[in-house]
């Protein structure tokens, strides 16, 4: 089983970017995003669910992130609108059971892509 991580790089501020998360190995009934930024905690972002498409948005996030599933590539995907610089961080996808907004129910993770937005 492994999720990989891309769409990571380095965008000016009031940009926009897709991060996709790619599952090999089995299907998952959710898949979440969640970030690091420099110096300070891993947060969570977006999840959503497999089967129904239901989502959960962090307060930060909401109105700028939308995270979908496609069930044709075994993929979930962040689009990122209006980013700033304090968004500049380490994503990480991750799959579990549920959708939750804590990393402890999400059993798997992807290996992180860089996002640089530049102000």
């Amino acid at each position: 089983v492994q999720l990989q991580a891309s769409g990571g790089g380095l965008v000016q501020a009031g940009g926009s970017l897709r991060l996709s998360c790619a599952a090999s190995g089995r299907t998952f009934s959710s898949y979440a995003w969640f970030r690091r930024p420099p110096g300070k905690e891993r947060e969570f972002l977006a999840a959503v669910g497999w089967n129904d498409g239901s989502t959960l948005y962090s307060d930060p996030v909401k109105g700028r992130f939308t995270i979908s599933r496609d069930t044709t590539r075994n993929a979930a995907h962040l689009q990122m609108n209006s980013l700033q610089s304090e968004d500049t961080a380490v994503y990480y996808c991750a799959a579990g059971s549920t959708i939750a907004p804590r990393s402890e129910w999400y059993g798997y993770w992807g290996q992180g892509t860089l996002v640089t937005v530049s102000s």
